[in-house]
């Protein structure tokens, strides 16, 4: 009878693990989508269309803006970055989970959104804030300034902990992709009103 899709959406700290987490249940779920930003920059060298970003022009951007077509936009340095709902709407359709890797901004944008009561939303933290240090650090690729830059943004990113549904503490790995496998599970089962009330009224008649 349901057959609509779900949404699970992963926040946290850069550096918590959020895309490895990502990665595992890509690995083990069928019928999962990921849901990439829309942006209005150059395409990159190497970087694929559908994989990394949709590429759209500004005059496409701007006219879903007024359509009302993004659960959240920015404009970033000239440039336009936003989930577009288009993509988002098409895998709830298909019955698939959309996965979310999004700050805590984008998070508040889903929850005052429609698609608020399909969103099972899992918060992803470090043990210490001193173990987040050593893991940017360990990835080797950012400065000593962004890595402040990155745990300034953390401290405020935590404030906003207690409004999610879940918390993983990726300590242990291993541990950590089991819980959000669980949580997968979890949000596959969550179910839009109307469907709700479809279900009860057909439930009535038969």
């Amino acid at each position: 009878m349901f057959k609509k899709g779900a949404l699970l959406v992963l926040s946290g700290p850069s550096g918590a693990g959020k895309s490895t987490l990502i990665k595992t249940v890509l690995s083990h779920f069928e019928d999962v989508y990921f849901s990439i930003s829309t942006t209005t920059r150059p395409k990159r060298v190497g970087e694929v269309e559908g994989r990394d970003y949709y590429f759209v022009t500004k005059e496409e951007f701007e006219k879903d803006i007024e359509a009302g077509m993004f659960l959240e936009w920015a404009n970033v340095h000239g440039n336009y970055y936003g989930t577009s709902l288009r993509p988002v709407l098409e895998a709830l359709d298909e019955g698939k989970l959309v996965l979310f890797d999004i700050d805590v901004q984008g998070f508040y944008s889903i929850k005052k959104s429609a698609l608020a009561s399909l969103m099972t939303s899992v918060f992803v933290t470090t043990p210490t804030m001193q173990e987040l240090r050593k893991r940017l650090e360990a990835r080797g690729t950012d400065s000593e300034l962004v890595i402040q830059e990155r745990l300034k943004n953390a401290l405020v990113e935590m404030a906003h902990m207690k409004e999610y549904d879940y918390i993983i503490i990726n300590e242990e790995l291993e541990k950590a992709k089991e819980q959000i496998l669980h949580l997968a599970h979890t949000a596959r089962l969550k179910r839009h009103k109307d469907e709700i009330e479809a279900f009860i009224k057909y439930w009535q008649s038969h």
